[in-house]
């Protein structure tokens, strides 16, 4: 089983960390500052950096990218159609790259950025996903380039995965995304306990990470965009009736906007 550690930066960013079985390589996702990484470096120097995966091309994502190639000399790899600092291979939609003796699919899932990609491993029957900023737990990202359908098209792909699929994404807002699930649905009866382990977990300083795609389908109303009962809460949110699907997921992400 692949080993994470994560590391906080910013506020509310996580810098994935993917541990080597041979206990000498260390990969690094989407570091957005160099600091966290080098120090745990520093700590921990049976360990080097060999690889970068990045998901998208925000500051907060790729800001420590080109101190640590240069202090280490590891690969970069990153979306074709982005502009990713050092970046030494562009990756597309359906192309797949080697790491640590596993094979990761690259997964194109435009909406939170035009060129977003997730990484997905099936990992020997122990599946995850490195889903960047596209999916969260409890939520999905903002569209700051993309589409509505763009985005639900990509978020589909992803909830089209096994059940049992770890997701590793970058940032710590699922009590505020599961907050707003409960507004959505709050009949759920799966959001509200979600919801309440969620509170005790953050009351006591601990990540709630990483969530589990079966988890994700039952309490995150941005992959439940067909369910009845979100489509009922969109359409009277906006007060007309809504289609099921890209539709209503669009009123849904426009009602977190200003939630």
């Amino acid at each position: 089983m692949s080993t994470f550690i994560a590391l906080p930066a910013f506020n509310d960013n996580y810098i994935w960390l993917i541990l080597a079985d041979d206990g000498e390589r260390v990969a690094v996702v989407d570091p957005g500052d160099a600091k966290p990484v080098i120090n745990w470096l520093g700590k921990h120097p049976e360990y080097s950096l060999s690889d970068i995966l990045i998901t998208h091309h925000h500051p907060d994502h790729v800001g420590g990218v080109a101190a640590l190639k240069a202090g280490t000399g590891c690969k970069v790899w990153g979306p074709a159609a982005e502009n990713i600092p050092a970046r030494d291979r562009a990756l597309e939609q359906g192309d797949t790259l080697k790491l640590f003796g596993l094979e990761l699919q690259v997964i194109a899932v435009p909406g939170h950025t035009l060129g977003h990609i997730a990484y997905y491993c099936e990992n020997h029957g122990e599946p995850w996903l490195l889903s960047g900023d596209t999916l969260f737990a409890g939520g999905c990202g903002r569209l700051f380039e993309g589409t509505p359908a763009q985005m639900h098209a990509s978020l589909s792909t992803l909830a089209a995965l096994p059940a049992a699929t770890r997701i590793y994404c970058a940032h710590e807002y699922t009590q505020a995304n599961l907050q707003f699930a409960h507004a959505v649905e709050p009949d759920n009866k799966d959001i509200k306990v979600r919801l309440e382990v969620v509170q005790d977990l953050r009351a006591a300083g601990r990540m709630t990470l990483p969530s589990e795609m079966a988890l994700e389908l039952l309490t995150n109303p941005f992959l439940r965009a067909d369910n009845p009962s979100v489509v009922s809460a969109a359409s009277n949110h906006t007060g007309k009736p809504l289609a099921p699907g890209v539709e209503t997921f669009a009123a849904v992400r426009a009602w977190k906007d200003s939630f």
